[in-house]
């Protein structure tokens, strides 16, 4: 089969003045591209390099493609990743992932949380400071430490060391910069301390939960080091852990609440599932990606 293969790298980036330095984090290395190619090549399939959406417009009726999978996410909305999918769907192009509505859903982390706290797997409490709105509730003074990011962000963009916060100044000070550089609402949460996973999910109808994988979490500030890798921090001064243990029983418990999260918000082919497990042993949903 002929795969049209859409995507974003690094260099397709039209980087503007007031862009946070991390704008174009969501984006890709030549090497992940590569390697879909080379995935799909083994299977015996020939691969269309496409690039960027802007590219598949250009060049949609002239493809002939028998499927299509997009990984791109250049825009400043929160439905930038489902821009190729609708086009896909416009013209009749099947395609791997989920669809349009699935992807800018599980972009906004608000609705995401919302939605898979109704099947029952454990959402930390959420407040929202909306943009251009500096109003705090009374009780988020009650529950520090607690967590300020982006709403509408991935990999990690927005969230810096200071992103947990001890006092209402400091709070201010990261409410007031996700504003201002990002231009959108700032999630606020209290602050899991503990250990952190990852769970792969993947087919449809039924769903597999692959094995969990545990990730590192720096020493000091107890956020994902993964979070902080390309935040700036000096990498002679990361000390990280592996807090926790991964028992059989919590491991299939996350596999569970990983799947019901996929479920619900009607994700296809593939996701992965991220928690936070607190001191008590007690799973905490983050994010769909």
């Amino acid at each position: 089969m002929r795969v049209g293969l859409v995507y974003d790298l690094f260099e397709h980036f039209d980087w503007q003045p007031d862009d946070p330095e991390d704008a174009d984090a969501e984006l890709e290395p030549e090497e992940t591209v590569a390697a879909l190619e080379a995935a799909f090549g083994i299977l015996g399939h020939e691969v269309v390099r496409i690039g960027p959406v802007r590219h598949f417009i250009r060049q949609m009726s002239s493809l002939h493609l028998d499927v299509a999978m997009s990984i791109a996410e250049i825009g400043r909305t929160r439905n930038r990743e489902a821009y190729a999918p609708v086009l896909f769907e416009l013209v009749g192009i099947p395609h791997l992932g989920s669809d349009a509505l699935t992807l800018s859903l599980s972009v906004d982390k608000v609705w995401t949380k919302e939605l898979v706290a109704l099947t029952g797997v454990p959402c930390p409490p959420h407040w929202i400071a909306p943009y251009g709105n500096a109003k705090l509730p009374e009780i988020l003074k009650e529950l520090f430490p607690l967590f300020v990011k982006p709403r509408y962000e991935g990999t990690a963009k927005g969230i810096l060391p200071s992103s947990k916060v001890f006092n209402e100044g400091q709070l201010r000070i990261e409410i007031d910069r996700i504003h201002t550089l990002y231009r959108q609402d700032a999630l606020i949460e209290p602050f899991i301390s503990g250990s952190e996973f990852t769970v792969a999910v993947v087919g449809n109808y039924p769903a597999k939960a692959l094995p969990v994988l545990q990730r590192a979490v720096e020493k000091k500030t107890g956020i994902g080091l993964h979070v902080l890798e390309r935040k700036g921090v000096p990498q002679a001064n990361w000390a990280y852990e592996l807090p926790g243990l991964l028992t059989p029983e919590l491991e299939q418990r996350l596999q569970d609440l990983a799947i019901r999260a996929y479920e619900k918000i009607d994700v296809k082919d593939f996701a992965r599932v991220d928690f936070r497990v607190d001191d008590t042993g007690k799973p905490w949903f983050l994010e769909v990606n």
